[in-house]
């Protein structure tokens, strides 16, 4: 199989860097939060930043599977190990320093976010360990810790068996969560560890749900290393129906519909952690749209700090969270929302320290590739340099002293200039 030549997408970065603002206004305990709180339509933040990361991943991962599996799943896997360390370094924090302030100076917010750890400490440090208690605001990165260790069974099966049966098979799973299937798996698997965490301390996201926009993201990644697009081939009535999706669920967003056609006519099926079906709908119909249209908003989007951001956005996840903790310590009594002078500092702060942080982390990779690049061309050179050494020294068959094992005069002085060469 043929794949296509990657290049970097920096308009990928940028919109992966975008969701990240939005997911952190959204997560900042301001009123902004309400200007991002899903305003075109019912998609959020969350599902673009969870489906880019898997495309991007399929983009990178996919060929590497046909070349060198070993390798590719090692690559994965060792990238998860480091996204382990850095939810394990969050949940220290906000078990010993976050938790320590809200019980001394009495902040109700931290303490309702972390009241499963205030009453049962060691369970709920146990279930950290093997990412079962995940308290709100810390269960992203677990969710992509899990998923990131499936990705390479992913990619295998799809090599073996084709994207059509891997397709198929998460869709079946999608539709089991939708009638349950997650309290069923958990049940199953509180018998054999033998832990009493209830299942809504186990995250927001139902992941056997959210398994699906990983798995399309996988599909859509891998599909593009090959040069195959599948959103390219959308006919026009089909992008002209996802349009009309698209206003309707605005519309219905923001009541503009009148209150006989609102969220409440949907109930559950717009529910966002079990990625109800109508919600699907609307998430599917704004990704055709907004690719179909990209060439009119990408010119917008690829600037900095947006690709800075984007190439680095799971260390500048980690990170704002250390900020949110702290406008959360800010909230005195049942307030939800800081107001006024501390908002605005809270904002002023976060935003430019998340930029600097994010510059940082790229300039650290980009050492780390340099030495490594410098290491593997001084190999080469070594390698070069004894391969010519050992040429020289291999005796030619043609007769005489050669033939018994003699190493020509000629060939013993290049021998000796080539050594002068390597001590020097």
């Amino acid at each position: 199989m043929r794949f296509a030549k990657l290049e970097r997408r920096p308009e990928l970065d940028a919109l992966r860097g975008l969701f990240l603002l939005v997911m952190i206004t959204a997560h900042l305990p301001t009123h902004l939060s309400h200007f991002v709180d899903d305003p075109f339509g019912y998609i959020s933040s969350a599902e673009g930043f969870v489906g880019l990361s898997a495309v991007l991943l399929g983009r990178i991962y996919y060929g590497e599977f046909f070349r060198d599996a070993v390798r590719a799943r090692t690559r994965i896997w060792r990238r998860t190990l480091r996204l382990y360390g850095y939810h394990m370094a969050t949940i220290g924090l906000a078990f010993t320093v976050a938790a320590s302030y809200a019980a001394a100076m009495h902040r109700p917010a931290i303490l309702n976010l972390l009241h499963f750890y205030f009453l049962h400490p060691v369970v709920a440090i146990t279930g950290s360990l093997l990412l079962l208690y995940c308290p709100p605001l810390l269960d992203v990165l677990p969710l992509f810790i899990v998923f990131m260790l499936a990705t390479p069974l992913v990619l295998s099966a799809a090599r073996r068996v084709g994207w059509g049966w891997v397709l198929a098979a998460s869709g079946g799973i999608w539709a089991g969560a939708q009638l349950g299937l997650r309290s069923l798996v958990y049940g199953w698997l509180l018998t054999l560890i033998h832990l009493r965490i209830p299942l809504r301390q186990t995250g927001s996201f139902n992941l056997l749900a959210w398994q699906a926009v990983w798995v399309l993201g996988l599909w859509l990644g891998a599909r593009s290393a090959e040069g195959k697009l599948p959103l390219d081939r959308v006919p026009r009535w089909g992008f002209v129906t996802a349009a009309i999706l698209c206003a309707f669920f605005v519309a219905v967003r923001h009541g503009w519909l009148g209150p006989h056609l609102d969220a409440d006519s949907f109930g559950i099926e717009l529910d966002k952690w079990r990625m109800a079906p109508v919600r699907a709908v609307n998430v599917a119909a704004f990704v055709v749209v907004s690719w179909r249209l990209r060439r009119y908003f990408v010119h917008l989007l690829t600037h900095e700090p947006l690709l800075t951001m984007g190439k680095v956005s799971l260390q500048v996840f980690c990170a704002h969270l250390f900020f949110v903790f702290a406008g959360l310590s800010l909230l005195v009594g049942d307030r939800r929302h800081l107001h006024g002078t501390t908002a605005l500092v809270l904002i002023a702060i976060t935003y430019p320290a998340l930029t600097v942080i994010a510059y940082a982390v790229q300039r650290s990779r980009q050492r780390e590739s340099a030495a490594v690049a410098a290491l593997r061309e001084q190999s080469n050179a070594e390698g070069s340099s004894n391969t010519s050494a050992e040429a020289a020294m291999v005796p030619a068959r043609s007769g005489g002293e050669e033939d018994a094992g003699m190493v020509s005069e000629p060939s013993f002085r290049r021998l000796e200039v080539r050594s002068a060469q390597d001590r020097s």
